[in-house]
């Protein structure tokens, strides 16, 4: 989910603490944990300051290691140790296990949108998306927004939040069975033999999807219950440009997260452009459709590496010209 959703998510797990008959009978104890759950619930993304290593490396490890079985442990512990800084308290295990939820609430939820997470690492090293909600979700926010507004008001916060809690599980299972039904529909309509992924949009009646085949993606949306195919790709072997664009850090970064990578060659003055882009996220600028999640690797005629980059490109494709130097020579790390 987004930095919001989860910060909205983090004070409507410190009003449900007051089910906790400790919490709600220890002064300051309720305090430091609505502190806990606040922090519990952005520590996750933490992993955002490896930005500052390049885009590469927030790719390989946005959502990684940090939102895996052991971070649980280590982002409790951390937090917990620093709210006990600020504000030491004797019911401790309390605050615990309420920071422990925080951070796993986190990590569970961003299970369900396309980007997801390595949630079960160590014990399965791969991307776990389930595609039932999108990245943010209006109500989930909304009703977030409404129990601490109601909460503001005077009313009950635990008893509040419980039912908040209740709604929200029930609207995961309506939006996992509009998943299901929305995928038997595009496996219907198109009626092909191979891998479908449905992907929520910001709209309940609205989705995209990916479909790979033994020779072909398929690139669509669902709306209205209408099954559209807007793009479609032929899969192609690799050859020696890809191959020799693959020695990219970039590039590799890229792949360790991606199963949707289509990838394109291109003949250019100073040699050759090779660009992967990840077909879940089309979008359009200007009236032009493009892959906003790119990496692109700027070969010369020798096959050597002069220039790449990986990354979000929301503009089209002048914008990602502006972000590659085909006289640049990089050397790989």
């Amino acid at each position: 989910m987004d930095t919001a959703t989860h910060f909205v998510m983090g004070f409507g797990l410190a009003g449900l603490a007051h089910l906790d008959p400790v919490v709600a009978a220890t002064p300051g104890l309720a305090e430091a944990v609505a502190l806990g759950t606040v922090i519990g619930s952005q520590a996750p993304d933490l992993d955002g300051f490896t930005r500052i290593r390049g885009s590469a490396a927030y790719i390989r490890h946005h959502r990684g290691i940090s939102h895996s079985i052991p971070a649980l442990f280590v982002w409790t512990a951390a937090v917990f140790a620093l709210v006990q800084a600020i504000t030491p308290q004797t019911h401790w295990l309390h605050l615990l296990g309420w920071i422990f939820a925080a951070v796993v609430l986190h990590v569970f939820v961003d299970l369900f949108n396309a980007y997801g997470t390595k949630g079960l690492y160590p014990f399965r090293d791969k991307w776990i998306a389930w595609n039932t909600i999108f990245i943010f979700d209006p109500f989930i926010f909304g009703v977030h927004v409404a129990g601490l507004m109601l909460w503001g008001a005077g009313a009950a916060p635990g008893p509040l939040f419980f039912w908040i809690y209740v709604l929200i599980a029930c609207y995961y299972v309506w939006r996992s069975q509009a998943h299901k039904r929305t995928t038997a529909l595009v496996r219907e309509s198109i009626g092909k033999e191979g891998t479908y992924t449905v992907i929520p949009t910001l709209s309940w009646n609205q989705w995209t999807f990916v479909i790979r085949t033994e020779q072909h993606w398929y690139v669509g949306e669902v709306h209205g219950g209408e099954v559209t195919i807007l793009d479609v790709f032929a899969v192609k072997p690799e050859n020696e440009l890809v191959a020799a664009a693959k020695q990219s850090p970039k590039v590799q970064a890229f792949l360790s997260f991606t199963r949707y990578a289509h990838v394109e060659t291109k003949e250019q003055p100073f040699g050759y452009e090779v660009k992967w882009f990840d077909l879940r996220y089309r979008a359009r600028f200007q009236g032009k459709s493009h892959y906003m999640f790119v990496a692109v690797v700027y070969l010369d005629k020798e096959l050597n590496i002069r220039d790449s980059f990986v990354g979000w490109i929301h503009r089209g494709e002048e914008q990602l010209a502006k972000k590659l130097d085909p006289g640049k020579e990089i050397q790989l790390n």
